[in-house]
């Protein structure tokens, strides 16, 4: 397994990238401390987190992540072994939300603060925000940057026109660039990121760090029927895949998984690593199963045929 290079940063990454929205959420502290053991322990370094996980869970305010995630690295004193990235923008309520650059540089103290440390290795704009001038959120992590405290920026959940507006804008006026991309992509959600972003991450070299790679579960190949829906608190949200073109990316990747004596999770997981524009997939474990799964993909032994052959069958 190997490093790569995200986007043009100087960040080095192994091709996985762990994703903490489950911290405080679906895992405790404890068991988080163990599922971070494990990943940084079979090699991988890039975990991906955000200023609001886990607001939405009963009893959570935001920051439960990045609290539990600077803990960690406290406790084993890595924070140089380990790159952090981390977002900014979303509702944190009380009208915490949004990209003025006022808000953007507390935000990115309240996060340092959690995380324990004085740098963010890659901060993201989570959410866009057409109320604010794109020139004044990119001299808010331009300062962040000349202070010291943010070493790249990047983007998620950006329109592909949008995303080419803001790295026009930075060129334009000397301003950091955004020089990742966080889409949702997964075998089944192809077509967004495919047919308008992946041409501006391609054309602008963006390291491409993309969510819900295995589709919240689907493509784990747990969910077959509403039956199996409730298996898991994020079962609600699989329902939409169990259609025709669901039943057939499942079916290729069973055949692939046999074939390769491995589970359909470290298939669409190699899937995508081998995809020219992705960097590193973002996943997330809640127990050491599951992580077994996502830490082989990277040297998972599959062939130009059968990537092929799950690209065909997963065709929208």
């Amino acid at each position: 397994m190997q490093k790569v290079q995200l986007g043009e940063t100087s960040l080095y990454v192994y091709p996985i990238t762990f994703g903490g929205n489950v911290f405080g959420w679906t895992i405790d502290e404890k068991k988080s401390f163990e599922i971070l053991d494990a990943f940084t322990g079979a090699g991988f370094n890039f975990i991906d987190t955000a200023d609001v996980y886990s607001r939405w869970a009963d009893g959570n305010k935001g920051g439960e992540s990045e609290t539990i995630i600077g803990k960690w690295m406290k406790k084993h004193n890595n924070r140089d072994k380990v790159i952090i990235a981390t977002k900014v923008g979303s509702d944190m309520g009380n009208g915490k939300k949004g990209l003025s650059k006022k808000y953007i540089l507390q935000a990115a103290e309240d996060s340092l603060k959690r995380l324990q440390t004085d740098y963010i290795d890659l901060y993201q704009t989570h959410f866009d925000d057409e109320g604010t001038p794109i020139e004044e959120t990119l001299e808010a992590y331009q300062q962040l940057i000349k202070e010291g405290k943010v070493r790249h920026i990047g983007a998620s959940n950006l329109s592909a026109e949008r995303l080419k507006e803001s790295l026009q804008t930075a060129f334009e006026n000397g301003l950091p660039v955004y020089e990742t991309f966080q889409p949702h992509y997964n075998l089944y959600e192809r077509a967004k990121f495919e047919d308008g972003l992946e041409p501006v991450c391609l054309g602008n070299n963006l390291g491409v760090i993309n969510y819900y790679s295995l589709a919240s579960g689907f493509l784990t190949g747990k969910y077959r029927s509403k039956d199996d829906l409730g298996k898991s608190k994020r079962g609600g949200g699989v329902e939409k895949y169990l259609d025709d073109r669901g039943f057939k990316i499942l079916a290729a990747l069973d055949e692939v998984a046999e074939k390769l004596g491995t589970t359909q999770a470290t298939v669409a997981l190699s899937w995508l690593i081998h995809r020219p524009s992705v960097t590193a997939p973002i996943v997330s474990a809640t127990s050491l199963e599951q992580l077994e799964s996502i830490i082989k993909a990277p040297d998972l032994p599959i062939t130009a045929h059968e990537i092929e052959f799950l690209t065909q069958e997963s065709a929208w």
